[in-house]
């Protein structure tokens, strides 16, 4: 699967059970519904720098797509989505990135076209190996630590109680931001997502 019609869609986070209920790995968990809503299962690329499902979303017919989600940690990030990018033949103007934001409140999504990393290791990665930040990117509020908790201990925690009660519906409403996305562009699905 290749070609000017195929999207490139990557939740980003860090691998390893240690890290799989925190904030920092909500790109995974987007990952993980948008795979299930294709009918996939993730399988490790030939390059073993991630993991891939391919197929479509939505439909009919709906849209091709790869789904990708890295092997390597979130400072890391820019290699497996690079190496994916040009296995597949995919334009950075058809790359996806779902990942963690603490500037916005937790639950609220912003979608974007291009910008800065904002501080975001997995972004500032991305944008180093493809050498252009104009993406797009579908970020998820995690919002910000209360007291002097650094944001780096805030974002490698697990959610806390409260916030695991809206968790998966805010996830599937994640989702269904990429799935509008891909089928009816970013101004339309900003009109409708962004808040």
């Amino acid at each position: 699967m290749n070609g000017d019609d195929v999207w490139l869609v990557t939740g980003l986070g860090n691998p390893g059970a240690r890290y799989a209920d925190t904030r920092h790995n909500v790109g995974y968990l987007v990952g993980d519904v948008l795979a299930h809503r294709m009918g996939g299962s993730w399988r490790m690329h030939k390059s073993r720098r991630a993991h891939v499902v391919e197929g479509r979303l939505g439909g009919p017919p709906g849209q091709r797509m790869v789904l990708g989600r890295g092997r390597s940690y979130m400072n890391e990030s820019g290699g497996p989505v690079s190496t994916l990018a040009a296995f597949y033949k995919i334009p950075v103007d058809r790359l996806v990135v779902v990942h963690d934001e603490l500037d916005i409140p937790y639950g609220e999504l912003r979608l974007k076209l291009g910008g800065g990393d904002n501080g975001h290791n997995g972004l500032k990665s991305i944008r180093g190996a493809l050498g252009t930040g104009e993406f797009y990117r579908v970020r998820f509020g995690v919002g910000r630590p209360t007291g002097p908790r650094p944001p780096r201990d805030y974002v490698l925690s697990a959610f806390g109680a409260a916030e695991r009660a809206d968790l998966a519906s805010y996830v599937e409403r994640a989702a269904d931001a990429v799935e509008s996305l891909l089928a009816h562009g970013l101004e339309k699905t900003q009109n409708s997502f962004n808040r």
